[in-house]
């Protein structure tokens, strides 16, 4: 099931090289794409925050299976399905500008998230090994930061055509990034488990258990998954109601001659792409220990209160820029968490489950989306955005206690013992 790598290339500059041009095809699709629905397809809040709400429950659903999938066949096979399916969604969410449509979308481009989720890590951690992983998590997220710019300004030039535009360019693209990674993405250190010896449903049931054993094992992983799902329950709602909130409470100044949103939520995209990018190098130049530190809970506790700080500025914003500075500072944080939590969780977990815990902690992401996203937008139809966003932010605030109380171990945990059929 695995797929003929024709030319095979250097693993963590193929790493570099995907989440980069993903990161490009992604700004723009995504740039946008809130206006897109406001705009031309007429959601309403709840409709929006609905609209997330069946893109979690698609990860909900897969999330699980496709990282078993990924740990017992092929990783490298697993991301270029998933980066197909993601292209198709997209490609459909541009082309038919009608509700169910993109819900349809979103149920494609959740697939395809979870069958690149976990995967993609877990390959380049077994290609270039533990120890490199950390730096190599950090230097990709510089390379995202930097194509994400690059996308994103393309995605305001193509919105001044036609809102649905970026959507179907980075769809296409996005297709096209997976038949480029089937031939040029290699996989040398990941074997799966011989055809003959292949029982599926038990050899699924097998890699599952022995997931969420490492994962009740371990505190750090445990408490990572609990952070998860508490974003999840506060993410649903910020991510689809701060465009409404510019939208409906602001207006935008002229510039070069222009006030249309495309410009201005490109702008937008632009200066909180360059803050994050600028913030991570200067970051990592200065304290690169604290980056790739072991056991980073201090970093991530602080990280943390500037994200629940930005989502309540932004939420309680009267004037527009004092409410993109507060979303951008919480951006800027989550950028810098993002890659030391990746190498925190992928130190704690063992080759042959890596893929499937990870899987795990952002299954839990997508269990708090859905739980979350549906009430909050309720409550911004019933009461206000405004109302929904404070709670939004309210809910985050027990994620720095929970980086805190975690402290090293004194010895080495070990994994569980081989699971039996």
């Amino acid at each position: 099931m695995s797929l003929p790598a024709f030319r095979a290339a250097d693993p963590a500059r193929t790493y570099y090289a995907f989440q980069g041009g993903w990161s490009f095809l992604s700004a723009l699709a995504f740039t946008l794409n809130m206006v897109y629905f406001v705009k031309d397809v007429g959601l309403s809040p709840l409709q929006m925050v609905l609209v997330g709400t069946t893109l979690e429950v698609a990860c909900f659903a897969f999330e699980i299976p496709t990282g078993i999938v990924a740990d017992l066949y092929s990783r490298r096979l697993s991301v270029v399905i998933g980066f197909t399916l993601i292209g198709a969604g997209l490609l459909l969410q541009g082309l038919v500008p009608a509700f169910v449509a993109v819900l349809a979308a979103q149920v494609l481009w959740g697939m395809g998230y979870t069958f690149t989720s976990g995967a993609d890590q877990a390959w380049i951690t077994d290609e270039v090994g533990e120890d490199r992983a950390g730096r190599v998590f950090v230097r990709a997220q510089q390379v995202e930061l930097a194509a994400t710019i690059a996308g994103t300004v393309a995605a305001g030039l193509l919105g001044l055509t036609a809102l649905s535009l970026p959507m179907k360019v980075g769809g296409a693209g996005t297709i096209l990034l997976a038949l480029a990674l089937a031939v040029f993405m290699r996989e040398d250190n990941f074997h799966p488990t011989p055809r003959g010896e292949r029982e599926t449903f038990k050899n699924l049931t097998n890699t599952f258990k022995h997931g969420l054993a490492v994962a009740r094992s371990r505190p750090v992983i445990r408490n990572l998954a609990l952070v998860s799902l508490i974003s999840g329950l506060s993410s649903e709602a910020f991510d689809r109601l701060w465009s409404v909130k510019i939208l409906d409470d602001f207006s935008f100044p002229e510039v070069f001659g222009t006030s249309d949103p495309a410009v201005w939520f490109t702008v937008f995209a632009l200066i909180g792409t360059l803050l994050s990018l600028a913030t991570s190098l200067v970051v990592n130049k200065v304290s690169p220990e604290r980056m790739t530190a072991l056991h980073p809970n201090g970093l991530l506790a602080l990280l943390s209160l500037f994200q629940v700080a930005g989502v309540i500025g932004f939420a309680l914003a009267d004037h527009l820029w004092l409410g993109l500075v507060a979303m951008w500072v919480g951006g800027v944080a989550a950028t810098i968490a993002y890659p030391v939590e990746s190498a925190w969780l992928n130190r704690n977990v063992e080759s042959r489950s890596r893929a499937t815990v990870i899987s795990m902690v952002s299954q839990s992401n997508a269990i708090g989306q859905v739980i979350g996203g549906p009430p909050l937008g309720a409550l911004a139809g019933r009461t206000s955005i405004r109302t929904a966003l404070v709670v939004s932010g309210l809910i985050l605030t027990p994620i720095p206690a929970l980086y805190l109380r975690l402290r090293p171990a004194k010895e080495p945990v070990e994994q569980p013992t081989e699971l039996k059929a």
